[in-house]
């Protein structure tokens, strides 16, 4: 799938607005969304902090997996894994997070990701996430 361009994110996540996210687009088991990085994206030695990438991973996944289900209004991160191959960028370059649903159930799906600084890979995820049908799930986990 093509997703080269920003478009409105599904649902509102006020912290990926915060981050300054793009959503590029979902559909297929499949994800993308960008971020264009900024001195506040940065750890001390001026290299994307590892917290933004894992951010973009998980949500990535996630919306891959979601994809696959039109009545999944919601999810959890049940496990994630990542590997961070080289810094992922300085303020002023773009990253873009893929990700790629491997298998699903009826609860539960199996994601990949990744992030791309230009043609280099930078870091590489697994995850399993937990998809909820009900608009109430948010309800249900204040109360726990």
């Amino acid at each position: 799938m093509d997703f080269s361009h920003s478009q409105p994110f599904p649902v509102e996540i006020p912290f990926l607005h915060d981050l300054g996210v793009e959503f590029l687009g979902m559909g297929d088991g499949e994800a993308s969304v960008a971020l264009t990085l900024q001195p506040r994206h940065m750890n001390s030695w001026h290299v994307t902090h590892g917290g933004v990438s894992m951010t973009l991973l998980d949500v990535v996944m996630s919306m891959a997996g979601r994809s696959l289900d039109p009545d999944a209004r919601g999810g959890v991160t049940v496990e994630m894994k990542t590997s961070f191959l080289h810094p992922a960028g300085k303020p002023g370059g773009r990253i873009v997070a893929k990700g790629r649903a491997i298998h699903r159930s009826s609860s539960i799906c199996f994601c990949e990701g990744e992030i791309w600084n230009g043609d280099k890979l930078v870091a590489k995820a697994s995850g399993t996430f937990k998809y909820l049908k009900r608009l109430d799930a948010g309800k249900r986990m204040e109360k726990e």
